[in-house]
């Protein structure tokens, strides 16, 4: 019984043993997903670093960055490519889904991946820098920024062992490929058709991390999605252009406003907040200071027209301003990044009419009679309380006045209706009140 008991206890102790290495096998084999849609901004970038911070204690197999985006701004692309380039964990960038793009910005960070992988239907292209905040620079400037951008990729290029002419002419070019094109010119690895097709042609590939070799156990492996946190997802709606384009005018509409009407407090305050929102909106997106000077000076031109009328003149001027400064305020060179049509004769409309009905009774109040004041008597109806020739008294108002005829020739009654036609000292010129 003793041998017995001896044999079943090693038995189960070694059955506990191996389940506990397969559970803890199992348990490495994890996939850390990222999904990155939109414009290239710090927001996706502190995203990507955190992603990697979290697959490397975790000891995630890889990180898979699933992207989407038309581009963005350069400073984060690099911060994105610094990271990737440098990271203890593989990095996957999969184009996906289908019918996704990685152009300008995208092309590098696809370049910089451990493994480029793309969907079926999507494409890859048209990197050439797009200069921000300004509306052009000069040709020695372009040539510069151009170069730059050209030596950076080529660089990603040979690092990863990618088609370095193709790369420099995504820059230089703009050339745009699809996936398949991709992989036969050698600018992506693979092409799968979901995430699960993806981690099974990952399975086995051996990745060189500098100074060691990771071999893929993909798998099988376990999906955990990094997800974004409320702040990021904040952030990251404020990298819309239409977003950006509304908080502007909502800021503008809030300090007029404000300064019309001032100690309200509410709509500078709430005017001065999303104009801040919009500058950080305009700094992540190629905008054009030419289309953001016109808007300013349409604002001008509306206020101008509110103090000093010019009966419709300067109104109209604002409105072409505006509507050409809303037209150029995303630089036309981004392509792929640009304000809604909608957006724009919604946000045109609103504004123009607004500024319309001010100056309509701004215009109204300088022609319509005075309602008090001497002035204000004009027009009005009285009695002769005696005979007006040319002189005479006469009751308004319950007040007797000092009347005369406006015409020497007539003669008013006694009792007789008269009507005040203008105001001479402190006597008023009537005459007889037509039936």
């Amino acid at each position: 019984m003793t041998k017995t008991s001896g044999y079943v206890a090693i038995t189960l102790f070694s059955l506990f043993f191996l389940f506990t290495c397969s559970a803890v096998g199992e348990e490495k084999r994890v996939v850390q997903v990222l999904r990155l849609e939109g414009p290239i901004s710090p927001v996706a970038a502190d995203r990507l670093d955190k992603a990697l911070r979290i697959a490397s204690q975790e000891k995630a197999q890889c990180l898979v960055v699933k992207l989407d985006t038309p581009g963005g701004l350069d400073k984060s692309m690099r911060q994105m490519v610094k990271a990737m380039m440098n990271s203890p964990v593989p990095v996957v960038v999969y184009v996906s889904p289908k019918g996704a793009r990685a152009a300008s910005a995208g092309v590098f960070i696809t370049l910089a991946s451990h493994i480029a992988a793309m969907a079926p239907g999507t494409n890859i292209g048209a990197a050439h820098p797009v200069v921000m905040g300004v509306g052009g620079v000069d040709k020695t400037m372009e040539e510069k920024i151009v170069n730059d951008a050209s030596a950076y990729i080529k660089s990603i290029a040979q690092k990863r062992k990618r088609n370095v002419e193709w790369a420099e002419k995504a820059v230089r070019e703009s050339v745009s490929i699809t996936d398949e094109e991709a992989l036969k010119l050698g600018v992506i690895d693979l092409i799968a058709e979901d995430m699960q097709d993806l981690l099974e042609k990952l399975n086995e590939r051996r990745i060189n991390l500098g100074q060691t070799v990771a071999v893929l156990k993909t798998a099988g492996a376990h999906l955990h999605l990094i997800g974004m946190t409320f702040r990021e997802k904040v952030l990251q709606t404020l990298a819309d252009p239409n977003i950006a384009y509304i908080l502007l005018m909502i800021g503008i509409w809030g300090i007029i406003l404000e300064f019309f009407h001032p100690g309200i407090f509410l709509p500078g305050i709430a005017g001065s907040i999303s104009l801040i929102l919009a500058f950080f909106s305009l700094q992540i997106l190629p905008f054009n200071l030419a289309g953001l000077l016109l808007i300013i000076l349409a604002i001008i031109l509306f206020v101008l027209e509110i103090e000093v009328p010019s009966y419709g003149a300067l109104t109209i001027g604002g409105i072409i301003a505006l509507t050409l400064g809303s037209l150029m305020l995303i630089s036309p060179s981004a392509i792929y990044i640009s304000i809604s049509l909608t957006y724009i004769i919604a946000m045109v409309v609103a504004t123009s009419s607004l500024f319309i009905f001010v100056v309509f009774y701004a215009i109204r109040a300088q022609f319509k009679k005075p309602a008090t004041g001497l002035e204000g008597m004009i027009g009005t109806t009285g009695v002769a309380r005696s005979r007006l020739s040319p002189r005479g008294k006469i009751q308004i108002h319950g007040e007797i006045w000092n009347g005369v005829v406006q015409s020497k020739k007539e003669v008013i009654k006694k009792g007789e209706e008269v009507e005040v036609v203008k105001i001479a000292g402190m006597r008023l010129v009537v005459k007889k009140k037509e039936v």
